[in-house]
């Protein structure tokens, strides 16, 4: 009598656990496609050193002097895409929007980073792009310049923080 009492209960709880469960599918789709053109090697991180700022001049001058950097494009495809439109992505700074604040891990304070293009058009983080037409072939150079401008207030107080610096941006390419 005791097996038959724990056979059915062995029973129920397989029926209550069976009555839990359930199941759904999930599909996922997308589409792959090629680029227009592939970038340099190498080009894919780009390092820009300003060297040694004087906190004066910037106290005289507001910015430095723009830095120039190139992205190189390779292989261009025109089938593929007529034009490229640039987008940099990263932290903006809270006190001189669209331009990219200082990391997290920085020392300095009371600057940050703007990004145009070679003719001196801003280019604003996250919202901004470039646009520029493509050739067939290697000599697609997206060229472009950098600065470092002092904040507003910073310069108001005279607070600019000195110490070593870093600003990270990421660039995106959508080829039309």
């Amino acid at each position: 009598m005791n097996i038959k009492r724990n056979m059915s209960f062995a029973f129920g709880l397989w029926f209550l656990g069976a009555t839990a469960a359930f199941s759904a599918n999930v599909e996922f789709d997308g589409t792959l496609i090629e680029d227009a053109c592939d970038i340099y090697p190498g080009d894919e991180s780009i390092e820009l050193d300003f060297g040694t700022i004087v906190d004066k001049y910037l106290y005289l001058n507001t910015q430095t002097n723009s830095q120039p950097f190139t992205i190189r494009l390779i292989n261009c495809d025109l089938a593929l895409g007529h034009e490229v439109k640039v987008t940099f992505m990263g932290a903006e700074s809270l006190a001189l929007p669209g331009l990219l604040a200082l990391d997290a891990g920085s020392q300095a304070t009371g600057v940050a980073v703007g990004i145009e293009s070679i003719s001196g058009t801003a280019i604003k983080i996250n919202s901004g792009s470039y646009t520029q037409g493509l050739y067939t072939g290697n000599n697609n150079d997206l060229r472009f310049q950098a600065y470092v401008r002092a904040e507003p207030v910073a310069l108001q107080n005279k607070s600019i923080v000195l110490g070593s610096w870093a600003a990270s941006a990421t660039f995106k390419l959508d080829y039309e």
